[in-house]
């Protein structure tokens, strides 16, 4: 194996794309391996009267948006862990970290991207929390860099007087992968909504044109570092 080992956790399934699509895409293309976990399942929360039975099918059809997106992006399957969407707070905090632990041991990543805490929503807020603490700076950790992303229709809808606003400190250019994240991005038809909705694909070419006009580049992808470990010398 050559190359780093990513690891990128995200609470449902299309947020490994918006947040991080075309940095994952440039990881594979530079020889990276790119593991993916995807923390809830995506379904339930969308109508309480929901049945297993219509269910089931929309499970199956978010993980395999999730399956053909990773392969646009040339990234590992992802690993569903499927617990319950937006109810995330009703489970055992030290399970959801466990969980993250196990597959951060099997993998032994040196770079970790996850939601932003500031977030609206509630599962990115948890997953975010719950991979800094599966991630916590140990003698023997493999975690060299974690990375905190922006995703499109929940960070910039967060109030900036309840949580911390999602400030950037590290760019990626993604030029070359933008075009890669979009058609990740459409296989998740299901998801996406009709601009001007934030979730929309013409929403996120324009997000990231904006990031990298920000730190003059045609395309980018922002990021708040969490924590950065280098060895100089």
């Amino acid at each position: 194996m050559t190359g780093k080992v990513v690891l990128i956790v995200a609470s449902h399934p299309d947020d490994e794309v918006l947040g991080v699509g075309g940095t994952a895409c440039a990881h594979a293309t530079a020889d990276d391996t790119v593991e993916v976990i995807i923390v809830a399942e995506g379904a339930t929360s969308r109508d309480l009267e929901t049945t297993s039975k219509k269910l089931n099918p929309l499970v199956g059809e978010l993980k395999e948006a999730a399956v053909k997106a990773a392969q646009t992006l040339g990234t590992a399957k992802p690993r569903f862990l499927g617990l319950p969407d937006q109810r995330l707070d009703t489970l055992p905090f030290s399970d959801i970290v466990r969980s993250i632990e196990t597959v951060v041991a099997e993998v032994s990543p040196q770079i970790v991207y996850t939601h932003h805490g500031g977030d609206l929503n509630l599962d990115h807020r948890i997953v975010h929390d719950a991979v800094i603490t599966a991630c916590r700076p140990v003698p023997d950790s493999s975690v060299n860099l974690i990375r905190c992303f922006e995703t499109i229709s929940s960070t910039e809808w967060n109030h900036p007087n309840m949580r911390p606003s999602f400030v950037p400190t590290d760019f990626v250019d993604i030029a070359t992968q933008l075009e890669q994240k979009l058609a990740a991005l459409a296989h998740y038809q299901i998801e996406m909504r009709a601009f001007p909705h934030a979730r929309s694909l013409k929403a996120v070419r324009a997000l990231a044109e904006w990031r990298g006009a920000a730190v003059g580049r045609l395309a980018a992808e922002a990021f708040v570092v969490v924590r950065r470990i280098e060895r100089l010398g």
